[in-house]
């Protein structure tokens, strides 16, 4: 690799919409993000499916699956 064409590779700490904050490693000074794994609902348990036209409901009945609450 030639010397000074890369930027450096530094740690930086990454600041989400909710408040937290957590480091890694970036070409950037400073990170801001509007959604993180602490409060996506994906990765929190919270994720609600949207029932639209029954399509939901639908798949369920197709599939014998019980409704998710």
């Amino acid at each position: 690799m030639k010397e000074g064409i890369h930027p450096k590779y530094e740690v930086v700490k990454v600041v989400c919409a909710c408040g937290n904050e957590f480091e890694t490693r970036s070409t950037n000074k400073k990170l801001k993000v509007e959604i993180c794994a602490a409060c996506h609902p994906f990765y929190t348990g919270k994720q609600k499916l949207m029932d639209t036209a029954g399509r939901v409901d639908k798949f369920n009945r197709k599939y014998n699956r019980k409704p998710t609450e």
